[in-house]
């Protein structure tokens, strides 16, 4: 058994702290082993069972093509990612 310290978890998630934190809080990322007073760490065998998690869901998860309007045409569609960003 192997213990991954949080730069390892990173690199192996692609994941940011702020995003561990977050989804370890929600209970959607495995929780940390605490090792001493300023150290944690995640169990490697949990990481791993994670990201096949998230690799199971992909392959069942459909990808849907985002619909982008013409020029010209369907000039009122509203996109809801530039939503975001109004």
């Amino acid at each position: 058994m192997r213990i991954l310290r949080r730069h390892e978890t990173r690199a192996k998630t692609g994941l940011s702290d702020g995003t561990i934190d977050l989804r370890e809080a929600r209970g959607e990322f495995p929780r940390r082993v605490r090792l001493g007073e300023r150290a944690v760490g995640w169990l490697e065998s949990e990481i791993d069972e994670w990201i096949a998690a998230r690799a199971a869901e992909r392959a069942i998860t459909p990808v849907r093509p985002k619909r982008r309007p013409n020029a010209g045409r369907d000039a009122d569609f509203d996109d809801p990612i530039e939503d975001l960003y109004r």
